[in-house]
C-alpha cells in the first residue's frame, strides 16, 4: 500500500490504464522499474531513493516519564493513556507498533525508541502510517544529516523532561551556508533539497540532536 493503491494487484491495473506511473512502485529495485517501462513502452524514469527516519532520540535514558505503563505493547494503545508514559508528548513511545507494520525487518525498538535499518528500508511508508505520534518521516536516502527531536514546545518546557530536545536555539541556523534549516515551531528542520550534508549544523547544536550517521546513533 506504500505506492498509494490497496495493493501490487491494484497499482499494477492503474498502469495498466494510464493512472499510475511506471515507477509508482517505493520499494522496486531501479532494474524492476525499467523492466515496467519497457513492458509498457515508456521512457524509464527513476524517483529519489527514500528511507525512514525516527524524528526522536528520547530513549529510555534521556526522556522522563509521567507514569509507569504496564498494558499492551502497542504505541496505538498506550497513546490513549493521556498520550504515553513518555513527559514528552511528541515522543516515540517505544512500544513497538511501526515494528509490527514493517514486512521488510527494517524497524526494531532500541532502549525505548524506534530504529532504522537504512538498508533494509524499502521506503513502503507502512510504518510511518503506523505511527500514531507521526515522529517518522520518509528523508531522502542520500542525506546523512537529521534533526532527532520532534518536540516543538519551548526550550524551557523541552529542557525539564527531555535531556537531548531540541531548544530552538537557532544556532544550526546560524552555522549553515546553504540556507538548509530553519527553525520552525520551535524545532529544526531541514530542507533536504538544499542540504550538503556538511554537518555544520551538526557542529553546533548544542544538545548534540541534530544528528550525522557516522556517530553513535540515539
Amino acid at each position: 500500500g506504500g505506492c498509494g493503491y490497496a495493493g501490487c494487484a491494484a497499482f499494477a491495473l492503474a498502469v495498466v490504464e494510464g493512472k499510475a506511473p511506471a515507477s509508482g512502485c517505493p520499494v522496486a529495485s531501479d532494474n524492476v522499474t525499467d523492466l515496467i517501462s519497457d513492458i509498457m513502452g515508456v521512457v524509464p524514469s527513476h524517483n529519489e531513493k527514500m528511507v525512514a527516519k525516527v524524528y526522536c532520540c528520547g530513549n529510555n535514558d534521556v526522556a522522563s516519564k509521567k507514569y509507569e505503563y504496564y498494558g499492551v505493547a502497542d504505541c496505538v494503545a498506550a497513546n490513549r493513556l493521556a498520550g504515553g508514559d513518555k513527559s514528552c508528548s511528541y515522543a516515540c513511545l517505544g512500544y513497538g507498533t511501526c515494528v509490527a507494520a514493517c514486512k521488510f525487518d527494517a524497524i526494531h525498538i532500541e532502549n525505548g525508541i524506534a530504529v532504522v535499518d537504512k538498508e533494509k528500508c524499502t521506503a513502503c511508508g507502512m510504518c510511518v502510517a503506523s505511527c500514531p505520534k507521526r515522529v517518522i518521516e520518509m528523508v531522502p536516502k542520500r542525506s546523512t544529516v537529521y534533526v532527532g527531536c520532534s518536540n516543538k514546545d519551548k526550550g524551557n518546557v523541552v529542557n525539564k523532561i527531555c535531556k537531548v530536545g531540541c531548544i530552538a536555539c537557532k544556532l544550526c541556523e546560524k552555522a549553515c551556508e546553504f540556507d538548509a534549516i530553519h527553525v520552525v515551531d520551535n524545532i529544526a528542520k531541514i530542507d533536504y533539497s538544499k542540504c550538503t550534508n556538511c554537518g555544520a549544523c551538526v557542529v553546533k547544536c548544542p544538545k548534540k540532536i541534530i544528528i550525522q550517521e557516522d556517530q553513535t546513533l540515539c
